[in-house]
């Protein structure tokens, strides 16, 4: 009850803070992942390369001056630390493209508080409250400060996860109802010893105020597959876009570990 009120809190603190949010379209992300609650323990630090590739996608940028993502490939580095077992830190640096038009190009950093139930994986239910901060190139986005709110929902049901992040994107920019709400979700499969399948859905469906016709939303659905190991955890797959307005193939992969592994034992 504890880390459910810090939670509870957390959110509103944030929200109070800047519920703003923008009019612009998010046609481009360096990260493509629905997360699951889980966090370095206390004193690892961990990498996360994340990385994805639009082999077809928009042949128009989301604003003007922005990128083209047809034939881009987008990635970050994202550097965590577990700083308890109910909260990771997180930097994102650096964010990078490499775009037809464009060539390669650095879109900014970002920082992150990621709020969990503790061991979480341990859990039939679990959820948690993910907080980001950007700072951004206006190639990347239309406005140089932007941040994420991120609530994390899901149940372990063995050997199948059932995950959803309903995601609220903001640019100190509005107010309440100018929320745009991205939202996220998979379901997975799990095969022992350390295999998963799963499929996952991205999607944005405009402001809270004023949601997008069928047509202008964004939406996604990937197939995806994972390996976990001592040395690197894999995830790849590929998405496809279901709508007029999102990009029609996506390659993904990302590769994650423990930096000081023996201080985890």
């Amino acid at each position: 009850m504890k880390l459910l009120r810090r939670l509870i809190s957390a959110f509103a603190l944030i929200v109070s803070v800047g519920l703003v949010v923008p009019a612009a379209a998010f046609a481009q992300t360096d990260e493509i992942q629905v997360y699951d609650a889980v966090i370095a323990g206390p004193g690892i630090f961990n990498l996360t390369w994340h990385n994805n590739f639009i082999a077809d996608g928009l042949k128009t940028p989301a604003f003007p001056g922005g990128l083209i993502p047809d034939k881009s490939f987008n990635g970050v580095t994202e550097w965590a630390y577990g700083v308890t077992d109910w909260f990771e830190l997180g930097l994102y640096l650096p964010l990078y493209s490499i775009s037809k038009y464009r060539g390669a190009t650095i879109n900014g950093g970002k920082i992150r508080l990621l709020f969990v139930r503790p061991h979480a994986e341990d859990h039939k239910f679990f959820y948690g409250a993910n907080f980001e901060f950007s700072y951004n190139a206006l190639h990347w986005q239309p406005r140089r400060f932007t941040s994420e709110i991120r609530p994390i929902i899901g149940w372990h049901l063995h050997p199948v996860d059932i995950i959803v992040n309903p995601i609220l994107d903001n640019s100190f920019s509005g107010g309440f109802k100018s929320l745009d709400f991205a939202p996220a979700e998979r379901v997975a499969y799990n095969f022992p010893p350390k295999w998963a399948l799963a499929v996952e859905e991205y999607a944005d469906y405009g402001l809270l105020r004023n949601l997008a016709s069928g047509s202008q939303q964004v939406h996604e659905l990937y197939a995806i597959f994972d390996r976990y190991s001592k040395v690197v955890n894999v995830e790849a797959g590929v998405g496809f876009g279901l709508t007029s307005s999102s990009d029609k193939i996506t390659l993904k992969l990302i590769l994650s570990r423990d930096l000081n592994q023996r201080a985890k034992n």
